[in-house]
């Protein structure tokens, strides 16, 4: 077993010890505490469905100029890959949009592709009311654990080269720049905008953390 414990600029909370192989979600859902930009929230992770979709498009329509469409995510549950949703009890007067049925809160999800000793992060996005309160870190912890647990050396992605906060975000997980994929991604007016590749040496990333 091994711990995750965030270390993202909302604090340093440490969380209970999750089970490589498994993805890792407590038994039960774990309390994040309150920090300067986050309030505290009971959160747990859960498998996205097709029953999420529209809850998910909401989501990825309002964070980006260029979301990725409901085929894509359907596409990639039709395909296996794992794709979890980051889910909290609503806080006392919270309103919840997108209004989920159980009444709970998406904070965010992500969707990856494993291959053989790497897994290729898809998609990463925080709500944009919950933005900024170390979701994101959050979720790139727990993905580097599961994918520790699959046997992963490499943890790779693409980010937009003029996105500079998630960038900075990756580097500070550990990620370095390892090459461009040239206009890779729509740009608006008929253009398009290259992509940084990242990757993260998780061997490496273990060992250090071993060490701390």
């Amino acid at each position: 077993m091994t711990p995750l414990t965030p270390t993202d600029a909302a604090g340093n909370a440490a969380l209970p010890t999750w089970t490589s192989g498994l993805w890792p979600a407590p038994a039960e859902a774990l309390v994040q505490p309150r920090t300067a930009s986050r309030p505290e929230r009971r959160i747990v992770f859960e498998p996205m469905l097709e029953s999420d979709l529209d809850a998910v498009q909401a989501v990825e329509s309002q964070a980006y100029a260029h979301p990725w469409s409901r085929r894509h995510f359907h596409d990639s549950l039709r395909a296996g890959y794992p794709a979890m949703l980051l889910l909290s009890e609503a806080l006392p007067g919270e309103v919840v949009h997108p209004a989920r049925a159980d009444g709970r809160v998406l904070l965010g999800y992500m969707v990856a592709m494993p291959g053989v000793e790497e897994v290729h992060l898809l998609n990463i996005t925080v709500a944009v009311a919950h933005q900024r309160q170390g979701w994101a870190r959050f979720m790139l912890d727990a993905l580097a654990l599961w994918s520790r647990g699959q046997g992963a050396q490499w943890l790779w992605l693409e980010v937009r080269q003029g996105n500079a906060p998630a960038r900075g975000l990756y580097e500070r997980c550990g990620f370095a720049q390892v090459g461009v994929r040239k206009g890779y991604y729509p740009a608006g007016h008929f253009q398009r905008e290259d992509a940084v590749v990242m990757s993260l040496n998780l061997v490496v990333a273990a060992a250090a953390e071993t060490t701390r």
